[in-house]
Protein backbone atom coordinates (compact mmCIF):
# COMPACT_ATOMS: atom_id res chain seq x y z
CA UNK A 1 0.00 0.00 0.00
CA UNK A 2 2.77 2.46 0.89
CA UNK A 3 5.61 1.00 -1.18
CA UNK A 4 5.31 3.44 -4.10
CA UNK A 5 4.93 6.42 -1.77
CA UNK A 6 8.27 5.69 -0.08
CA UNK A 7 10.14 4.38 -3.14
CA UNK A 8 10.28 0.76 -2.04
CA UNK A 9 10.83 -2.24 -4.26
CA UNK A 10 9.33 -4.56 -1.63
CA UNK A 11 7.99 -4.44 1.90
CA UNK A 12 11.00 -4.14 4.25
CA UNK A 13 9.11 -5.11 7.39
CA UNK A 14 7.26 -8.24 6.36
CA UNK A 15 6.10 -10.52 9.16
CA UNK A 16 7.06 -13.60 7.13
CA UNK A 17 10.59 -14.84 8.00
CA UNK A 18 12.96 -14.04 5.14
CA UNK A 19 16.59 -15.25 5.32
CA UNK A 20 17.54 -12.48 2.87
CA UNK A 21 16.58 -9.80 5.40
CA UNK A 22 18.24 -11.23 8.50
CA UNK A 23 20.06 -8.57 10.50
CA UNK A 24 22.98 -10.45 12.00
CA UNK A 25 23.97 -9.30 15.47
CA UNK A 26 26.93 -10.92 17.23
CA UNK A 27 24.42 -13.21 18.94
CA UNK A 28 22.88 -14.24 15.62
CA UNK A 29 26.28 -14.94 14.09
CA UNK A 30 27.25 -17.04 17.10
CA UNK A 31 23.98 -18.97 16.89
CA UNK A 32 24.39 -19.58 13.15
CA UNK A 33 27.97 -20.77 13.56
CA UNK A 34 26.97 -22.96 16.49
CA UNK A 35 24.11 -24.62 14.62
CA UNK A 36 26.19 -25.32 11.51
CA UNK A 37 29.12 -26.61 13.59
CA UNK A 38 27.08 -28.95 15.82
CA UNK A 39 25.26 -30.49 12.86
CA UNK A 40 28.33 -31.03 10.68
CA UNK A 41 30.41 -32.28 13.61
CA UNK A 42 27.69 -34.73 14.68
CA UNK A 43 27.37 -33.39 18.23
CA UNK A 44 23.93 -34.88 18.79
CA UNK A 45 21.59 -32.50 20.59
CA UNK A 46 21.69 -28.69 20.38
CA UNK A 47 19.21 -26.24 21.90
CA UNK A 48 18.48 -22.79 20.47
CA UNK A 49 16.58 -20.49 22.82
CA UNK A 50 15.17 -17.03 22.24
CA UNK A 51 12.20 -14.88 23.16
CA UNK A 52 9.18 -14.96 20.84
CA UNK A 53 9.82 -12.82 17.78
CA UNK A 54 13.62 -12.71 18.02
CA UNK A 55 14.14 -14.62 14.78
CA UNK A 56 14.64 -18.28 15.70
CA UNK A 57 12.67 -19.59 12.71
CA UNK A 58 14.55 -17.26 10.38
CA UNK A 59 17.84 -18.42 11.88
CA UNK A 60 16.89 -22.05 11.27
CA UNK A 61 16.10 -21.24 7.63
CA UNK A 62 19.43 -19.46 7.25
CA UNK A 63 21.22 -22.43 8.84
CA UNK A 64 19.70 -24.77 6.27
CA UNK A 65 20.95 -22.48 3.50
CA UNK A 66 24.49 -22.63 4.93
CA UNK A 67 24.61 -26.41 5.20
CA UNK A 68 26.11 -28.07 2.11
CA UNK A 69 23.54 -30.03 0.17
CA UNK A 70 26.00 -32.83 -0.48
CA UNK A 71 26.70 -33.24 3.23
CA UNK A 72 23.37 -32.91 5.01
CA UNK A 73 19.83 -34.27 4.67
CA UNK A 74 17.23 -32.82 6.99
CA UNK A 75 13.73 -33.10 8.32
CA UNK A 76 12.24 -29.84 9.58
CA UNK A 77 9.20 -29.79 11.86
CA UNK A 78 7.69 -26.34 12.35
CA UNK A 79 4.50 -27.50 14.08
CA UNK A 80 5.34 -30.05 16.77
CA UNK A 81 1.86 -30.20 18.36
CA UNK A 82 1.62 -33.85 17.42
CA UNK A 83 1.45 -37.12 19.26
CA UNK A 84 4.38 -39.50 19.12
CA UNK A 85 3.07 -41.48 16.16
CA UNK A 86 2.26 -38.35 14.15
CA UNK A 87 5.65 -36.85 14.93
CA UNK A 88 7.45 -39.95 13.69
CA UNK A 89 5.33 -40.01 10.54
CA UNK A 90 5.95 -36.29 9.85
CA UNK A 91 9.70 -36.73 10.32
CA UNK A 92 9.94 -39.76 8.04
CA UNK A 93 7.88 -38.12 5.29
CA UNK A 94 10.12 -35.06 5.41
CA UNK A 95 13.17 -37.32 5.16
CA UNK A 96 11.58 -38.86 2.08
CA UNK A 97 10.95 -42.24 3.70
CA UNK A 98 7.65 -43.05 2.09
CA UNK A 99 5.57 -45.07 2.39
CA UNK A 100 5.69 -44.86 6.18
CA UNK A 101 5.12 -48.25 7.85
CA UNK A 102 2.17 -48.62 10.19
CA UNK A 103 3.95 -50.23 13.14
CA UNK A 104 6.44 -48.39 15.35
CA UNK A 105 8.94 -51.24 15.11
CA UNK A 106 8.91 -51.11 11.31
CA UNK A 107 9.26 -47.32 11.36
CA UNK A 108 12.29 -47.45 13.64
CA UNK A 109 13.88 -50.18 11.52
CA UNK A 110 13.34 -48.19 8.32
CA UNK A 111 14.68 -45.01 9.95
CA UNK A 112 17.75 -46.83 11.29
CA UNK A 113 18.51 -48.29 7.86
CA UNK A 114 18.18 -44.83 6.31
CA UNK A 115 20.50 -43.26 8.89
CA UNK A 116 23.14 -45.98 8.39
CA UNK A 117 23.00 -45.55 4.61
CA UNK A 118 23.22 -41.77 4.96
CA UNK A 119 26.28 -42.16 7.16
CA UNK A 120 27.92 -44.60 4.75
CA UNK A 121 27.62 -41.92 2.02
CA UNK A 122 29.49 -39.42 4.18
CA UNK A 123 26.37 -37.41 4.97
CA UNK A 124 24.72 -36.51 8.25
CA UNK A 125 20.98 -36.46 8.99
CA UNK A 126 19.50 -33.57 10.96
CA UNK A 127 16.13 -33.35 12.67
CA UNK A 128 15.18 -29.70 13.33
CA UNK A 129 12.23 -29.00 15.62
CA UNK A 130 10.95 -25.43 15.87
CA UNK A 131 8.60 -24.30 18.67
CA UNK A 132 10.08 -27.08 20.78
CA UNK A 133 8.86 -25.43 24.00
CA UNK A 134 5.35 -26.75 23.24
CA UNK A 135 6.51 -30.37 23.04
CA UNK A 136 5.09 -32.68 25.68
CA UNK A 137 7.48 -34.45 28.05
CA UNK A 138 6.33 -37.75 26.52
CA UNK A 139 7.28 -36.63 23.01
CA UNK A 140 10.59 -35.18 24.20
CA UNK A 141 11.42 -38.56 25.68
CA UNK A 142 10.60 -40.20 22.33
CA UNK A 143 12.96 -37.74 20.63
CA UNK A 144 15.66 -38.60 23.16
CA UNK A 145 15.30 -42.27 22.34
CA UNK A 146 15.90 -41.47 18.66
CA UNK A 147 19.37 -40.28 19.65
CA UNK A 148 20.16 -43.84 20.69
CA UNK A 149 20.44 -44.67 16.99
CA UNK A 150 24.21 -44.31 16.85
CA UNK A 151 27.54 -45.86 16.00
CA UNK A 152 30.48 -46.14 18.38
CA UNK A 153 31.63 -42.57 18.92
CA UNK A 154 29.19 -41.02 16.45
CA UNK A 155 25.56 -39.94 16.47
CA UNK A 156 23.55 -40.97 13.41
CA UNK A 157 20.90 -38.29 13.95
CA UNK A 158 21.64 -34.66 14.82
CA UNK A 159 18.74 -33.01 16.67
CA UNK A 160 18.09 -29.27 16.98
CA UNK A 161 15.49 -28.09 19.49
CA UNK A 162 14.54 -24.43 19.01
CA UNK A 163 12.09 -22.68 21.29
CA UNK A 164 11.19 -19.88 23.65
CA UNK A 165 12.73 -19.56 27.15
CA UNK A 166 10.07 -21.96 28.45
CA UNK A 167 12.10 -24.69 26.74
CA UNK A 168 14.79 -24.29 29.39
CA UNK A 169 12.26 -24.84 32.19
CA UNK A 170 10.83 -27.81 30.33
CA UNK A 171 14.22 -29.47 29.92
CA UNK A 172 15.03 -28.85 33.58
CA UNK A 173 12.16 -31.05 34.71
CA UNK A 174 13.49 -34.02 36.72
CA UNK A 175 11.80 -36.55 34.42
CA UNK A 176 13.71 -35.11 31.43
CA UNK A 177 17.15 -35.07 33.06
CA UNK A 178 18.47 -37.75 30.66
CA UNK A 179 17.60 -35.54 27.69
CA UNK A 180 18.92 -32.42 29.38
CA UNK A 181 22.26 -34.13 29.99
CA UNK A 182 22.57 -35.02 26.29
CA UNK A 183 22.38 -31.43 25.02
CA UNK A 184 25.96 -30.74 24.01
CA UNK A 185 25.56 -27.13 22.86
CA UNK A 186 23.18 -24.42 24.09
CA UNK A 187 22.71 -21.29 21.99
CA UNK A 188 20.80 -18.11 22.74
CA UNK A 189 19.37 -15.25 20.66
CA UNK A 190 19.00 -12.08 22.71
CA UNK A 191 16.95 -8.90 22.33
CA UNK A 192 18.15 -5.97 20.23
CA UNK A 193 19.66 -2.98 22.00
CA UNK A 194 18.32 0.51 21.12
CA UNK A 195 21.33 1.04 18.87
CA UNK A 196 20.75 -2.30 17.17
CA UNK A 197 17.06 -1.43 16.62
CA UNK A 198 18.15 1.61 14.61
CA UNK A 199 20.70 -0.46 12.69
CA UNK A 200 18.06 -3.16 12.10
CA UNK A 201 15.65 -0.66 10.55
CA UNK A 202 18.37 0.84 8.35
CA UNK A 203 19.57 -2.60 7.24
CA UNK A 204 16.12 -3.84 6.19
CA UNK A 205 15.35 -0.54 4.49
CA UNK A 206 18.55 -0.52 2.42
CA UNK A 207 17.66 -4.04 1.21
CA UNK A 208 14.33 -2.74 -0.08
CA UNK A 209 14.98 0.81 -1.33
CA UNK A 210 17.65 3.13 -2.73
CA UNK A 211 16.76 6.05 -0.48
CA UNK A 212 17.31 6.61 3.24
CA UNK A 213 14.76 5.39 5.81
CA UNK A 214 12.03 8.04 6.23
CA UNK A 215 11.98 7.82 10.02
CA UNK A 216 12.46 10.98 12.05
CA UNK A 217 15.23 10.98 14.70
CA UNK A 218 12.57 11.05 17.43
CA UNK A 219 10.90 7.89 16.15
CA UNK A 220 13.80 5.47 16.71
CA UNK A 221 13.86 5.66 20.55
CA UNK A 222 10.11 5.10 20.60
CA UNK A 223 10.37 2.04 18.37
CA UNK A 224 13.14 0.63 20.57
CA UNK A 225 11.12 1.33 23.72
CA UNK A 226 7.79 -0.16 22.67
CA UNK A 227 9.27 -3.12 20.79
CA UNK A 228 11.45 -4.10 23.77
CA UNK A 229 14.11 -5.00 21.20
CA UNK A 230 12.01 -7.79 19.64
CA UNK A 231 12.51 -7.78 15.85
CA UNK A 232 8.99 -9.00 15.13
CA UNK A 233 7.51 -6.08 17.07
CA UNK A 234 9.92 -3.68 15.34
CA UNK A 235 8.51 -4.94 12.03
CA UNK A 236 4.91 -4.51 13.21
CA UNK A 237 5.49 -0.99 14.49
CA UNK A 238 7.39 0.16 11.41
CA UNK A 239 4.90 -1.41 8.99
CA UNK A 240 1.92 0.22 10.71
CA UNK A 241 3.69 3.56 11.14
CA UNK A 242 4.61 3.67 7.44
CA UNK A 243 1.00 3.02 6.52
CA UNK A 244 -0.13 5.85 8.80
CA UNK A 245 2.46 8.24 7.38
CA UNK A 246 1.28 7.32 3.90
CA UNK A 247 -2.31 8.03 4.92
CA UNK A 248 -1.18 11.36 6.34
CA UNK A 249 0.69 12.16 3.09
CA UNK A 250 3.76 12.73 5.22
CA UNK A 251 7.26 12.24 3.76
CA UNK A 252 8.49 11.21 7.22
CA UNK A 253 7.39 8.74 9.86
CA UNK A 254 7.07 11.00 12.86
CA UNK A 255 6.77 10.29 16.57
CA UNK A 256 2.98 10.63 16.42
CA UNK A 257 2.82 7.90 13.78
CA UNK A 258 4.84 5.58 16.01
CA UNK A 259 2.60 6.38 18.98
CA UNK A 260 -0.53 5.65 16.97
CA UNK A 261 0.90 2.39 15.61
CA UNK A 262 1.88 1.27 19.10
CA UNK A 263 -1.57 2.11 20.42
CA UNK A 264 -3.22 0.15 17.63
CA UNK A 265 -0.94 -2.80 18.40
CA UNK A 266 -1.86 -2.54 22.11
CA UNK A 267 1.75 -1.72 22.99
CA UNK A 268 0.80 1.63 24.55
CA UNK A 269 -2.43 3.12 25.87
CA UNK A 270 -3.99 6.21 24.29
CA UNK A 271 -3.39 8.18 27.50
CA UNK A 272 0.29 7.23 27.56
CA UNK A 273 0.63 8.04 23.87
CA UNK A 274 -0.84 11.51 24.37
CA UNK A 275 1.46 12.13 27.35
CA UNK A 276 4.49 11.01 25.35
CA UNK A 277 3.67 13.47 22.60
CA UNK A 278 5.23 16.19 24.77
CA UNK A 279 4.80 19.91 24.27
CA UNK A 280 2.08 20.94 21.90
CA UNK A 281 0.14 17.72 22.37
CA UNK A 282 -3.56 17.84 21.50
CA UNK A 283 -6.11 18.21 24.25
CA UNK A 284 -7.35 14.65 23.87
CA UNK A 285 -5.63 11.39 23.06
CA UNK A 286 -8.10 10.81 20.23
CA UNK A 287 -6.78 13.89 18.42
CA UNK A 288 -3.28 12.42 18.51
CA UNK A 289 -4.12 9.50 16.27
CA UNK A 290 -4.82 8.93 12.62
CA UNK A 291 -7.98 6.91 12.05
CA UNK A 292 -8.07 3.80 9.82
CA UNK A 293 -10.61 5.61 7.64
CA UNK A 294 -7.94 8.11 6.61
CA UNK A 295 -5.76 5.22 5.54
CA UNK A 296 -8.49 3.94 3.24
CA UNK A 297 -9.19 7.42 1.91
CA UNK A 298 -5.52 7.82 0.97
CA UNK A 299 -5.49 4.52 -0.90
CA UNK A 300 -6.21 5.60 -4.47
CA UNK A 301 -8.38 2.94 -6.08
CA UNK A 302 -6.91 3.74 -9.50
CA UNK A 303 -3.50 2.63 -8.25
CA UNK A 304 -4.72 -0.38 -6.35
CA UNK A 305 -2.64 -3.51 -6.69
CA UNK A 306 -2.47 -6.86 -5.03
CA UNK A 307 -0.52 -7.05 -1.80
CA UNK A 308 2.85 -8.55 -2.69
CA UNK A 309 3.57 -11.98 -1.30
CA UNK A 310 7.00 -11.80 0.25
CA UNK A 311 6.98 -15.13 2.05
CA UNK A 312 9.85 -17.40 1.22
CA UNK A 313 9.77 -21.01 2.30
CA UNK A 314 12.79 -22.29 4.13
CA UNK A 315 15.35 -23.87 1.88
CA UNK A 316 14.97 -27.20 3.60
CA UNK A 317 17.15 -30.09 2.59
CA UNK A 318 15.41 -33.24 1.59
CA UNK A 319 16.95 -36.64 1.34
CA UNK A 320 17.67 -38.03 -2.05
CA UNK A 321 15.13 -40.74 -2.80
CA UNK A 322 17.78 -43.10 -4.18
CA UNK A 323 20.21 -43.05 -1.28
Amino acid sequence: MYEEHFGLSRCPFSMTPDPELVYMTAGHREALAGLVYTILQRKGFVALVGEAGTGKSTMLSRTLRHLPLNKVVSSVIFNPTLNSSEFMEYMMIDFGLEPVPESKAQRLTKLHTFLLKTHSLGKCAALIVDEAHVLSPVLLEEIRLLSNLELPGEKLLQIVLAGQPELVDLLNQPNLRQLNQRISVRLNIGLLTPTQVTEYIHYRWTKSAQNSPPFSPESYPLIAKYSSGIPRLVNSICDNALMLAFADKSPLVEARHIQTACRDLCLVTPKAAAAAAGNGAPQTAQDTFITPLRVLESYNTEKRSFWPWWGRSAAGHRSERNL
